[in-house]
């Protein structure tokens, strides 16, 4: 399928910006043009990581985006990708459900929070976020390309992109473009139920060549609104566990607190409103982890 020829490709792009354009006549192909502004926008940013878990229902939005705005609170250049399509959830959790991205002749802006966090997703399209979203894989493809390229996401230390549950046709597109993802943060439950799917998320990235960064375990502990003590409901370790069997870092544990619940709910990251909580504490254990480990030299150095 070739491009049209009218100076705007199908993607909404000016060709103006694209390498293969020639007065206005832009002649790459479909899938050419696609890696190109994939591999345009890529290219000035650092590590791209793919936070995955194979199962819904463990806490991987909120895992992610804490980590992110954690990441940022540390004085990193920070991007996040919704990557959920059917689950677009990202906007809800920081309050961000009214905003509109627009799109500029280089691209379209992504929304930025007070603490510098750049976040696309495919909930600020959305008119009625009671709508579901029944795409088949074409589109999907296509609004991949559209997050990954035509998101104008500048230069980043970090790209975190939250992948919907499976291993299937967006994970699959998202690795494929990216070409040399950095990194994967496999989350789970300390459950033996989330444990079997986070084994399988854990396959598909050895079988796609990407770098295990480490396993989360997500509601490790109960934290009593009363006391702060800490209860062990779900048998916390099966996490741990895992990543000593597989031989694979260990990032941390974040327990299960009423209050991440609420302030999710209120779209206001726990991180940023609560900064002396144990919660927050543990998200920039977090995202101490895994600097270093895309940074061994750092943690030489520290050491």
């Amino acid at each position: 399928m070739e491009l049209p020829v009218t100076g705007e490709c199908r993607l909404l792009h000016t060709c103006e910006m694209c390498e293969y354009n020639n007065d206005n006549d832009c002649k790459a192909d479909h899938n050419e043009h696609n890696r190109w502004l994939v591999n345009d926008r890529m290219n000035a940013i650092k590590y791209k990581i793919i936070v995955g878990s194979n199962k819904g229902g463990v806490g991987k939005s909120t895992v992610t985006t804490n980590l992110a705005i954690a990441l940022a609170e540390k004085g990193f250049k920070v991007g996040l990708a919704d990557a959920d399509l059917h689950g677009p959830n990202i906007p809800k959790l920081i309050n961000a459900e009214s905003v509109r991205l627009r799109a500029h002749d280089d691209g379209i802006s992504p929304y930025e929070t007070k603490n510098g966090l750049k976040v696309a997703s495919l909930g600020f399209l959305i008119e009625d976020p009671n709508m579901h979203i029944a795409w088949r894989d074409a589109v999907k493809y296509d609004f991949i390309i559209e997050l990954l390229g035509n998101i104008n996401w500048g230069e980043l230390d970090y790209l975190l992109i939250d992948l919907p549950p499976g291993t299937g046709n967006e994970q699959i597109t998202i690795i494929d473009f990216i070409g040399e993802v950095d990194g994967c943060v496999v989350v789970t439950t300390p459950q033996d139920l989330a444990l079997l799917d986070a084994r399988k998320m854990i396959s598909f990235a050895r079988d796609s060549n990407v770098p295990i960064v480490g396993i989360i375990e997500n509601m490790s502990t109960l934290v009593c609104p009363h006391c702060e003590g800490e209860v062990d409901v779900f048998r916390k370790g099966g996490g741990q566990k895992l990543a000593e069997e597989l031989v694979l870092p260990y990032l941390g544990s974040i327990p299960l607190d009423a209050e991440v619940a609420e302030r999710s709910d209120t779209g206001d990251p726990i991180v940023l409103a609560k900064p002396d909580s144990k919660v927050t504490k543990a998200f920039l254990n977090l995202a101490e982890n895994t600097h270093k480990f895309l940074n061994p030299e750092d943690a030489l150095k520290a050491s």
